[in-house]
């Protein structure tokens, strides 16, 4: 009913006929049009119009009106994001869900990666980015330089409550106290190459915090280790005596402490609070209506009242201030909350004031206090403290507000605050320390990318790298060699003063990030090795899955150390951390291309060198689930800083070896213990080439340039070699100079022959002088010139190795084989008659005899059992041609010094044996040799061909006395009788043949392998009675009566052997070696 509408319908053409208004990068507009413009565009948001007026209007409003717009829409920003606080507040149990919901999706799709041959655990949480340095003319280099003992440190981390919960179930009695802390502890630590220990939450912590936690559901909280009450050893960890006590006990161990600083805010109960609450940033009033402050008084100061918002204990929303109020006078103060913009605020501490003179020098004397404690202290969230950043935050210039609500109207110009806050607060930090307490090492948690600028330009010594983490776990890996490309050509001395880590209190898990296989251990080798200072996550190295709450007194998961994780960082990362003096430091490193074939770069791999005087090492790891193939040869782009040019060297530089063609170099991989040869004018000339499977890392130490002599021909053997690594390259020069006699040996046992062997031997008897007989006569004595023939080839070659290694003159001379060959023949033809015997014995012989010996049903494939029956022939002859008069105990030497285990086992595999049973096969012939020089010792008996009578008429000394009185049940404690010698027991081949385990305290062995065995060892009085032309059915039958007694004396004794051995103890004498 007014005049609005139709007037306002009029104004467009009214106006159109009035002079326009000139717009920047636009026709000119009515001032209708203008002034309409920013609704028209943002019908739904003034702070969008606001931006549009700054924006199109900016040459006709000037620029204080553009500040205050400004402004304006900053807090209009601030207002935006409190809203949204209060429709999402840091709900517990939402948070909760939202956890185990990300948790089961990342198990799930994990479970989809495994299933499809991946092995990868990608990140849900952070994320990183490449660094880009800046320009180096406004950052100028200030490092502060380390002193001994800093390039070597090795960081881990413990939450100390929940540490001290996991010592008290791992020791069995109450560990609640620092000094309490076991040394056992500490040397473990040291061992597994850790000599710095971060203490998480020792100093007093706010009883308002704990409050606050229990009060919101958690009624065993202690309070956060990030909300402090005072900078003093919290008095039931036993304060300053206890960490005393602990402090010297850990340095005598070469470990130091480290500590947590927290200098961006206090806890909100804190004596700063309540004695000088102009030390942080607060307001007069309440920054929104909404808050309300009637919920319980947290003060145990009855000079103050504080009071955080009340929306809090409901999770409903997360205020940016909290309520202090002097009982006295009456004054309230709206404090803020510790708050770095990235999330909510941190409702249980106090935001301090760095543009207050007083509060910095408070800080930095109490920065003073822990470095007199702890030589090495960590800085949390030292970025906030940054000055541009503590600008931006709490102060915010023109266009910069928002990250906290309601700060905006607050803001200051770049010269009000610089006025305010002239100085960076941690150079000041930095240089006050070197002064006063030297030789702290400091440690700054700064993200943001202000890593380089937090040690290059503020002087910290060392600051954390997140993009470790989160490029190598998420197998970003161009991008983290980018990282490191990017630094070494800016400075490479940044590169030193990286904190390298896989998981932090703030993160999940290294085993939730990483898993548990070779990908975790390769990216662990690789924080070993690289420059820096290496940082272990609490449980890292056990294996533990639960993250620890800052605000935990114990762990919620029962969880014990898993020992093959243990064990494996134990033989593989330690060593390297305890040489971290070659990789810490970053003058010598070199970061390395990894060319494929085709020519390009894989940038999965990461290939680096080090060195330090004469030790170098090189690092190869592929973070890929895939396999590749490359050469390393020529390095990345580096700095000089003498030059100011960017430079690159080559592998053999980079490593400083020769590449004189005449030398071999040998090196050694830490992770393996494999050790390698290679030519050095290969390596000069090509670089290194190599394969590498998924996540399978490499780091080469112990570089020696070699050259060949004569007796250490390593030129043949790096030939030989072909780039395979061995366990010991001064043994594999000695397989070298034995492989002839390994040669000749294999030769002997060929398939073919041993067949033949076992058909012949097998042969019906057929009529004297009939041509089946004839023709069977033909085929042996054909075999046995064929074997004796390669068994001479055998002891030539083996006789020859022996004088080479032991200068021993030889009984007899290997020209003459006319001595030799009679007896060979003897035993080999009587070998073969074995079979015939198993007819004569009382009983069959059982499977265990007939797995082992030449029989004519024999249980394994004919070879497998003719095999190891033609070796041990031939090494007795070896035996008696180097020592008639003790061949015995030649003949173990020979096994032992001509190592003729393994070319033994690798024949009998081929001859029928599978996996382990090849070995087994010729640790038995060892065990025979073993039995031989015992019974030779303890005059027992002989040989059988050199002995016509004995008193067992040749039965073997393993079943001898088994005559006496018969074994009682184990109960009745009474001696069993003996089977073999008790010394034979001492043996590792019997024990590991006959399965010698513990069991409940008490030793066992397996009644089969014994069975088997026992057999086993008869061989030799077997062989003498076949070589009879009519065997002894006599000696036959008291052999098998005393094998009979024998396998029962082991069944009376119930296979233990302390019984057996007529002992009521553990047999503890036969556990040492022969």
């Amino acid at each position: 009913q007014t005049a609005y509408r139709s007037v306002v319908e009029k104004l467009p053409a009214y106006f159109a006929t009035r002079p326009l208004v000139p717009m920047e990068d636009s026709e000119p507009q009515s001032l209708f049009d203008v002034l309409r413009a920013p609704a028209v565009a943002a019908p739904g948001s003034l702070r969008e119009q606001l931006d549009l007026i700054r924006i199109k209007w900016r040459r006709l409003i000037g620029e204080s009106l553009d500040r205050l717009l400004s402004i304006a829409g900053e807090i209009l920003q601030e207002e935006d994001l409190a809203i949204w606080l209060q429709f999402n507040p840091p709900n517990a149990a939402a948070e909760a869900a939202a956890r185990a919901a990300a948790e089961a999706a990342a198990a799930a799709a994990a479970q989809r990666r495994r299933e499809s041959g991946q092995q990868q655990w990608p990140s849900v949480v952070s994320r990183s980015e490449v660094p880009q340095f800046g320009d180096a003319v406004h950052e100028t280099e200030k490092f502060s330089p380390d002193v001994a003992w800093m390039p070597g440190a090795v960081l881990i981390a413990k939450s100390t409550y929940v540490w001290l919960a996991q010592l008290s179930k791992r020791y069995q009695r109450s560990i609640h106290r620092l000094d309490q802390i076991p040394d056992e502890e500490l040397d473990t630590l040291a061992r597994r190459g850790m000599n710095s220990l971060w203490l998480i939450g020792i100093w007093e912590r706010s009883r308002a915090s704990q409050t606050i936690k229990q009060l919101c559901g958690n009624p065993d909280a202690v309070a956060s280790a990030y909300s402090l009450f005072d900078y003093a050893i919290a008095e039931d960890l036993g304060g300053e005596p206890a960490y005393v006590n602990l402090r010297n006990r850990a340095y005598a161990r070469g470990i130091r402490l480290a500590s947590d600083m927290v200098p961006n805010h206090m806890g909100i109960d804190s004596p700063w609070v309540v004695e000088h609450p102009d030390w942080f940033i607060s307001r007069q009033d309440s920054p929104y209506p909404a808050y309300n402050f009637d919920g319980p008084d947290l003060s145990q100061d009855p000079r103050v009242e504080i009071k955080i918002e009340s929306h809090y204990y409901e999770q409903t929303d997360a205020a940016v201030v909290f309520r202090r109020r002097d009982r006295a006078s009456g004054e309230t103060r709206y404090i803020y909350h510790g708050n770095d913009g990235t999330s909510f605020p941190w409702n249980d501490t106090a935001q301090l004031d760095y543009l207050n003179p007083a509060v910095r020098e408070q800080v930095i004397q109490t920065i003073l206090h822990v470095a007199r404690l702890f030589p090495v202290i960590r800085f949390d969230a030292a970025m906030t403290l940054a000055k541009r950043h503590f600008h931006r935050l709490w102060f915010p210039g023109p266009g910069s507000s928002g990250a906290i609500p309601s700060r905006a109207e607050y803001g200051m110009s770049s010269a009000e605050f610089n006025a305010h806050m002239p100085h960076e607060f941690w150079r000041e930090v930095v240089d006050r320390v070197a002064a006063e307490v030297p030789g702290t090492l400091l440690l700054a948690e700064a993200f943001w990318l202000m890593e380089g600028y937090f040690v290059r330009t503020l002087g910290m010594h060392r600051v954390y790298n997140s993009a470790f983490m989160n490029m190598m776990r998420d197998e970003e890996n161009a991008k983290y060699r980018s990282v490191l490309k990017n630094t070494l050509e800016f400075d490479p001395d940044i590169m030193k003063r990286y904190v390298n880590f896989m998981s932090n209190p703030d993160e999940r898990t290294t085993i939730d990030q990483f898993g548990d296989g070779d990908k975790c251990f390769g990216v662990t080798a690789m924080m070993a090795t690289l420059p820096g200072l290496p940082m272990f996550g609490h449980g890292q190295i056990d294996g533990f899955t639960e993250k620890y709450g800052m605000e935990y007194r114990r762990p919620r998961y029962d969880e014990t150390p898993n020992h093959w994780l243990v064990e494996r960082h134990e033989r593989e990362i330690a060593p390297l951390l305890h040489q971290r003096a070659l990789f810490a430091e970053s003058s010598n490193f070199l970061l390395y291309d990894f060319f494929n074939d085709n020519g390009t770069v894989d940038e999965n791999v990461f290939a680096y060198s080090n060195r330090r005087g004469d030790q170098r090492g090189l690092v190869l790891y592929n973070n890929r689930y895939s396999t590749t193939k490359g050469t390393v040869d020529w390095s990345a782009a580096y700095a000089d800083k003498h030059s100011g040019q960017l430079r690159q060297q080559r592998l053999k530089d980079g490593l400083g070896l020769s590449g004189d063609a005449a030398i071999i170099l040998g090196y050694r991989d830490s992770l393996t213990g494999l050790e390698y040869l290679r030519r050095a004018s290969t390596t000069a000339e090509q670089g290194l080439r190599i394969e590498l499977r998924a996540y399978q890392c490499h780091v080469f130490l112990d570089w020696r340039e070699m050259r060949a002599t004569a007796d250490k021909p390593w030129d043949r053997l790096c030939d030989e070699l072909n780039g395979r690594g061995v366990a010991n390259l001064e043994d594999e020069l000695i397989n070298l100079a034995l492989r002839p006699g390994h040669d000749a040996l294999r030769r002997l046992l060929d398939p073919a022959l041993v067949r033949t062997l076992s058909e012949l031997s097998e042969h019906p008897q057929a009529a004297k002088g009939s041509e089946k007989q004839k023709n069977i006569e033909r085929q042996k004595e054909e075999f046995l010139e064929t074997a004796w023939t390669r068994s001479q080839d055998f002891l030539h070659e083996s006789q020859l190795a022996y004088r080479a290694h032991t200068g021993e003159r030889l009984a007899v001379r290997p020209t003459n084989p006319a001595l030799l060959a009679e007896k060979f023949r003897k035993r080999v033809l009587a070998a073969m008659d074995i079979p015939a015997l198993e007819s004569l014995f009382p009983t069959p012989w059982n499977v265990g005899a007939r797995r082992l010996l030449p029989s004519l049903s024999p249980e394994l494939i004919a070879t497998a059992i003719w095999g190891p029956v033609l070796s041990w022939c031939v090494l007795e002859l070896l035996a008696e041609s180097i020592d008639a008069q003790k061949p015995e105990r030649m003949a173990l030497d020979l096994f032992d010094r001509l190592r003729l285990r393994e070319p033994l086992a690798h024949s009998f595999s081929a001859l029928g044996f599978e996996g382990e049973e090849s070995w087994r096969a010729a640790a038995r012939i060892k065990a025979l040799l073993v039995e031989a020089e015992v019974s030779r010792a303890s005059g027992t008996t002989a040989l059988p061909e050199r002995a016509e009578t004995g008193p067992t008429n040749g039965v073997a000394a393993s079943v001898i006395a088994t005559s006496a009185a018969p074994s009682k049940a184990p109960g009745e404690q009474k001696q069993a009788s003996p089977t073999f010698s008790p010394i034979l027991w001492h043996d590792a081949d019997v024990r590991w043949l006959t399965g010698v385990h513990e069991a409940q305290g008490r030793t066992y062995f397996v009644k089969e392998s014994y069975e088997e065995l026992i057999w086993w060892l008869q061989l030799p009085v077997l062989r003498k009675l076949a070589s009879k032309a009519v065997p002894d059915r006599s000696a036959i039958v008291e052999l098998s009566t005393a094998i009979k007694e024998a396998l029962g004396a082991a069944a009376s004794a119930e296979y233990r052997l302390d019984v057996l051995l007529g002992s009521d103890k553990p047999e503890a004498d036969a556990r040492r070696p022969v």
